[in-house]
C-alpha cells in the first residue's frame, strides 16, 4: 500500500473482504540476512505502535525479503565502530558513554516488549535463519511459525554477549535446563527442536504461505482480538506439520539436563566442553561454548539464576544494564571484531578463563546507574 523498495522496512495493509485490515511489516535487507539496524527497529516500534490503536488493523504479520532468513541477528557493525570510540576517549569505563549502543539497545529492547505485549494476533513467519536478534522478534509474537529450512539460535556466546533480547525470560522458561544450555552453547535448532524450547508454535512449510495470506484476506474477522487469535490459531493448525520429527535438543534432552544440573557453574561448563558423544549436534555445541567468551559464560549463568522470577519487564531493564555493560568492556567489541569485521575467528577473550570471571567481576553487570524511576525501560 504504501511500500516503497528503499525503505528498510516495508510496510503494508491488505484489505480483507469484509473491510479489516491485515498491516504486513517486512525486513528488507536481504543481503545481510536482514540484519537488524536501529532504523529498522525505529520503524517497526512506530507503525507496530500506530496499527495497535487502530480499529481498522485487525492482525499484524511480521516478516521478510527473501527465503534465507527472516533475521540473523542484530547487524553489528555500527556498534563496533562506537565501541572501539567510546574505548579510546575518555568514556571508556562509562556505562552511559556510548550514545549509540544505549539508543540501540532500549529501543531494541522496547520493540521486543511491544510485540510480547500487543493488543492484537502478531503473526511472525520465521523462515530460514532466526538468530539473536530474530528471535527476539519472534518469540512474543502470539503466532509463531518456522518454516522446513530454520535454524533458530541465540548465539551470542561467541560474540561476548549474552542472550539478551528478552533471552533470560524466555530460555528460563525453555524445559527443564535446556535454556542454560542453549545460552552457553548457541546451539542452532531445527524447526521441530524450535517448537519444543518455546520459540516456535507450528512448523509449516514455506510454500504455504501464500495460500494462508489468501485465506486470512477471506476470513471474516471481528472487532474482538480473542476471537480473531482464535481464528487464526484454527487457520495455522490447518497447514502445520502435525507432529515434526523429534530434532536434537529434545532427542538429547536428559543428557543436556544432566550436565546443567551441576550447581558450580565452572564445573558445568567444564563439563560440557567436555563431554565425548556420536551425537554431532552435542559435540557442536561443546565446541561452540569451548571457543567462547568464558566471561559471556558466567555472565549467562548468573543473569539466569538471579533474574529466575523477574517479569518481562525487569528482566528488559536488568538487560539493558547488561547490555551496555557488555559494550564499555573488551570482549564484544574483540568477538565482533573476530567474527564479523576480520573474520580471523581467533577472538582475545578478557578474561581469558572462567577463574578470572570472579563474583566482583560479574556485580559489574548488575550495577544499575539508574534509580528505579528514572530507567530508560522504567515504563514497561
Amino acid at each position: 500500500m504504501d511500500s516503497t523498495p528503499t525503505t528498510a522496512v516495508l510496510f503494508d495493509e491488505k484489505r480483507c473482504n469484509n473491510g479489516a485490515r491485515i498491516g504486513s511489516a517486512r525486513l528488507n535487507a536481504e543481503k545481510s540476512l536482514n540484519a537488524l539496524t536501529l532504523e529498522m527497529i525505529d520503524l517497526l516500534y512506530a507503525r507496530m505502535s500506530a496499527w495497535a490503536t487502530d480499529p481498522g488493523v485487525v492482525m499484524v504479520i511480521l516478516e521478510a525479503t527473501g527465503d534465507r532468513a527472516f533475521c540473523a541477528g542484530a547487524d553489528l557493525h555500527r556498534l563496533h565502530k562506537t565501541m572501539l570510540a567510546q574505548h579510546a576517549s575518555p568514556q571508556r569505563g562509562d556505562i552511559l558513554g556510548n550514545p549509540y549502543a544505549m539508543d540501540f539497545f532500549t529501543h531494541e529492547y522496547r520493540l521486543d516488549y511491544l510485540i510480547h505485549t500487543y493488543p492484537k494476533p502478531v503473526l511472525c513467519w520465521g523462515q530460514g535463519v532466526v538468530m539473536g536478534g530474530g528471535v527476539g522478534l519472534m518469540v512474543g509474537a502470539s503466532h509463531r511459525i518456522v518454516t522446513e529450512q530454520a535454524r533458530v539460535a541465540m548465539p551470542e556466546i561467541s560474540i561476548g554477549l549474552f542472550a539478551d533480547v528478552g533471552g533470560t525470560w524466555f530460555l528460563n522458561r525453555a524445559p527443564g535446563r535446556s535454556g542454560l544450555f542453549l545460552a552457553l552453547t548457541g546451539a542452532q535448532m531445527n524447526a521441530s527442536d524450535a517448537i519444543f524450547a518455546g520459540f516456535a508454535d507450528h512448523l509449516i512449510s514455506h510454500a504455504h504461505k501464500n495460500n494462508i495470506l489468501e485465506r486470512a484476506l477471506h476470513h471474516q474477522w471481528t472487532a474482538s482480538a480473542e476471537d480473531n487469535a482464535r481464528a487464526l490459531s484454527n487457520l495455522l493448525r490447518e497447514f502445520a506439520v502435525a507432529r515434526p520429527t523429534h530434532g536434537p535438543l529434545r532427542e538429547d534432552f536428559d543428557i543436556i539436563n544432566e550436565l546443567c544440573a551441576q550447581p558450580d557453574h565452572t564445573k558445568m561448563i567444564a563439563d560440557i566442553t567436555g563431554i565425548k558423544s556420536e551425537h554431532p549436534w552435542l559435540m557442536k555445541a561443546a565446541a561452540t561454548l569451548a571457543a567462547g567468551s568464558p566471561g559471556s559464560a558466567a555472565l549467562s549463568v548468573a543473569l539466569q539464576k538471579r533474574l529466575k522470577h523477574y517479569s518481562l519487564a525487569e528482566v528488559f531493564r536488568a538487560e539493558l544494564v547488561a547490555s551496555l555493560a557488555c559494550a564499555t568492556r573488551p570482549d564484544l567489541a574483540e568477538g565482533i571484531r573476530a567474527l564479523l569485521i576480520d573474520k580471523d575467528r581467533r577472538p582475545r577473550w578478557q578474561p581469558a578463563t572462567l577463574a578470572e570471571a570472579t563474583s566482583a567481576w560479574i556485580e559489574g553487570f548488575f550495577s544499575s546507574p539508574w534509580a528505579a524511576a528514572s530507567h530508560p525501560l522504567a515504563d514497561l
